[in-house]
């Protein structure tokens, strides 16, 4: 068993700073219309504060008024937003200074302590080839620091890996629509994956989010001959990455693009994020993209 290098303290400052970064970019207004506003019933016209999201003017009604207007809706019920991780053993592995499952654990946080902050719920399910620990949505602070207990145990990671068992499982659990996060590098996919995110993406409003190192990538060049092995195998094999690193690369790149594929067609978003970046320009800008296509 390895210890997960997930400072919480340090995490919990740093969580902090990203509110403030996300508000300052107006994610907060912009996470409230995308998600939480579908629905929402209309009810009145009221003038335009300093404290009202530009965006939420309505130039039209305004013109006739002669005044600023801002459309007010019935108050917002709270949503379920759920993040799907993957902790098999494939996301136990980092060229950077955090493996890919540290990577992915320090976005959950930091997007269910955002989530939490705007009043609606989350809950977690982390999963390998079965389900490995289940936290049903919840809001206020205990449920973030429930949520840092799960994402901080060492005793959840490693295994093989089933998406499929997993959107199964929550489907199952869950009978109310909502946002799902599916956290994962999305290596090992079993056949007929694709089916199980189209059937996700009729009751969720579904979001991948693939955490990919650099080696998973591209390998390194001028190494001479090294070990690798298969993370639900433990199957080795001696390669040199001079002879077979752009067969790797092409590979890595037609799988991403098969990924990336999937998702669009079943009308679903995929946030990309590679862990020698921060995931916070990524996690802004998609939010940014979203409210464009509305």
């Amino acid at each position: 068993m390895y210890r997960m290098n997930v400072r919480v303290l340090e995490l919990v400052k740093r969580l902090d700073i990203y509110l403030r970064i996300l508000v300052e970019n107006r994610v907060s207004s912009r996470y409230k219309s995308i998600f939480k506003g579908k629905g929402l019933e209309f009810e009145e016209y009221k003038s335009y504060s300093s404290t009202d999201d530009a965006n939420t003017i309505d130039w039209k009604a305004s013109a006739r008024a002669n005044d600023l207007l801002v459309k007010r809706f019935r108050e917002e019920r709270s949503a379920d937003v759920f993040f799907l991780l993957d902790v098999s053993s494939s996301m136990v592995f980092g060229s950077t200074d955090k493996l890919k499952n540290e990577y992915a654990a320090e976005f959950v946080a930091s997007l269910s302590n955002f989530i939490l902050q705007a009043g609606d719920n989350v809950g977690l399910i982390m999963f390998n080839d079965r389900i490995v620990n289940t936290l049903v949505a919840g809001g206020g602070t205990s449920q973030f620091y429930l949520m840092m207990r799960s994402l901080v145990n060492p005793v959840f990671y490693g295994g093989g890996y089933n998406l499929t068992q997993a959107i199964s499982f929550l489907m199952k659990m869950s009978k109310k629509r909502g946002l799902l996060f599916i956290v994962s590098d999305f290596i090992g996919l079993e056949q007929g994956w694709e089916r199980s995110v189209m059937l996700a993406s009729t009751m969720f409003d579904v979001v991948g989010v693939m955490v990919r190192d650099p080696r998973d990538r591209e390998l390194p060049k001028g190494v001479g001959q090294v070990v690798i092995s298969d993370p639900f195998t433990g199957k080795t094999m001696l390669i040199d990455p001079d002879e077979v690193g752009d067969d790797y690369k092409r590979y890595a790149m037609m799988q991403e693009a098969r990924i990336r594929n999937a998702f669009r067609a079943n009308n679903a978003d995929l946030i990309e994020l590679v862990t020698d970046k921060p995931f916070l320009k990524p996690l802004i800008n998609f939010f940014r993209g979203r409210e464009i296509l509305l």
